[in-house]
């Protein structure tokens, strides 16, 4: 791994005066992907660099699009990826509770404050009189936005609403003239001007707020001093920075993160299939190499180094080397990463970790039904310890070494006839290699290596001629580990039966 030094060229505010607190919100209308959990890597990261509390909170106020079994999911995926949680749910903590539907009292405390203060208003328009405005606001080729019908009501019209039961919504009543400034410290200063931000909900018909107010307020209560969150939340942005004017309170900073794209540059999404830690898992991949690779995808500490411990990430993760551009989510520097990672592994640890998924039903993956589980210990350690160097995931083990354990493997017979080779001279070859294997005083890769090489010579063949033909015969592989090795593995009495087989085949 490399060494990583110490430096630190941001400013990092709050890290000598404040405990640094950063969260990451999600909401449970879906399962997270990759995207989601990056943002909440570079919130972890940076907690643990500068010492101070990674927050988990689940924004669910959302209650009709509510995904059963999501944040169950997201925390399996944080445990699997090693980011451990200082306050959250299950967990607890001194500012819970951490699930929003159990702070509603919270939300409509601040929305009666705003309302009073004159920066909220009750808005009782119904649903059909909002989709007519939208639909004649498209009509005349305008933005679809709220006209303000409620703000201008008077007290006697508002009482006459409340008297008759009318449902309503409470919505934040924007500046109408001016700008606003947001302040990102990826970004700088973004101008909005507020001519052309609509009054937004604050508070539903249920007394739920949208994500508008709820997390506004648990940041401020939560102590929150950095928000990190994807950079489609900047049109939001000037709303939030005048709710936070509206209730006199300080906004933390705001970092703005770059989307993760695939590598047709379109942003990464649940509606395209981007890819989430279970199906990293599934496939064989090693937590740590997915935490690596997931660091880089909108981070760098330089122009050339990739593989990081995560002792490494925690002390070099700063924020001013995340960038503005784009991550790009490329799967195949993924896959090597995680080959780096697997041929790292102790060898030991490397058949403890590949073992479930060799052990898994063949449908899943897994080693063919007929295979008996569990493995053998020493056999597989023997097996894996051949192939250490080619697996690139765990989940493919079980195709890549199915041969060693297979009772009858099958090929097509071709495979037997190496270049420059017809069947008979293949069958003569094949028939000599027997008889001097089945020979050989002890069965160890040492002694099998040379004999072999002596007799393709003596047959007239390239080594790779008689070394491809017994390779095929003992493995129906065109591609293994070196054949003596292979052969020392699988045994004596299976290698021959093999070839016995082969030869009869090509007869």
């Amino acid at each position: 791994m490399t060494q990583i030094d110490n430096r630190t060229q941001e400013q990092q505010s709050g890290k000598d005066s404040h405990p640094v607190r950063l969260r990451y919100a999600p909401s449970p209308t879906g399962f997270q992907h990759i995207g989601g959990f990056r943002t909440a890597l570079f919130s972890w990261l940076y907690a643990r660099h500068c010492g101070g509390q990674f927050i988990l909170r689940i924004e669910d106020t959302d209650l009709a699009r509510t995904v059963e079994g999501a944040v169950d999911d997201l925390i399996k995926g944080m445990e699997w990826l090693g980011m451990d949680i200082d306050e959250g749910p299950i967990i607890g903590g001194p500012y819970g509770p951490y699930y929003q539907v159990q702070r509603k009292a919270l939300y409509q405390h601040y929305a009666n404050q705003l309302i009073e203060s004159g920066h909220a208003y009750r808005c009782y328009c119904t649903p059909e009189r909002l989709d007519q405005m939208r639909k004649e606001q498209e009509a005349r080729k305008q933005p679809p936005r709220y006209d303000r019908h409620c703000r201008y009501l008077t007290a006697e019209e508002r009482a006459a609403n409340d008297a008759a039961g009318t449902p309503w919504t409470v919505r934040f009543a924007m500046p109408l003239e001016g700008e606003t400034v947001v302040h990102d410290e990826l970004h700088g200063d973004m101008v909005f001007k507020n001519t052309d931000l609509d009054d937004m909900v604050i508070l539903k018909s249920n007394g739920l707020p949208p994500y508008h107010l709820a997390h506004l307020v648990d940041d401020h209560l939560m102590g929150i001093t950095h928000v990190m969150r994807g950079e489609e939340w900047i049109s939001s942005a000037p709303r939030h920075v005048q709710l936070y004017k509206a209730l006199g309170w300080e906004p933390p900073l705001f970092y703005h993160v770059p989307n993760i794209l695939g590598k047709d540059k379109k942003k990464l999404s649940k509606r395209r299939n981007a890819p989430s830690w279970s199906d990293f898992y599934r496939q064989g991949y090693l937590p740590e190499a997915v935490f690596n690779f997931m660091a880089l995808l909108g981070w760098s500490y330089d122009d050339k180094t990739e593989i990081f411990t995560r002792e490494e990430l925690i002390r070099a993760f700063t924020l001013d080397r995340v960038g503005v551009s784009a991550g790009i989510y490329d799967p195949e520097k993924l896959l090597w990463m995680n080959g780096v990672y697997i041929r790292q592994l102790p060898l030991e640890e490397l058949v403890q970790r590949a073992l479930p998924y060799m052990e898994r039903p063949e449908a899943e993956g897994g080693l063919p039904d007929s295979v008996q589980r569990p493995l053998n210990l020493e056999y597989t350690t023997r097996v894996l310890s051949l192939e250490h160097t080619r697996l690139k995931t765990l989940g493919e083990a079980a195709h890549i070494v199915s041969f060693f354990y297979e009772a009858e493997i099958s090929y097509e017979t071709s495979m037997l006839i190496q270049k420059g080779m017809d069947a008979a001279r293949t069958k003569d070859a094949l028939q000599h290699a027997r008889k001097l294997l089945a020979g050989l005083d002890s069965w160890e890769r040492t002694v099998i290596e040379s004999p072999l090489r002596e007799l393709a010579a003596t047959l007239g063949l390239k080594t790779g001629q008689l070394f491809g033909s017994v390779r095929s015969a003992v493995s129906g592989r065109a591609a293994t580990p070196p054949l003596h090795e292979m052969l020392e593995v699988l045994g004596r009495d299976v290698s021959l039966k093999r070839i016995d087989q082969a030869i009869a085949r090509l007869a």
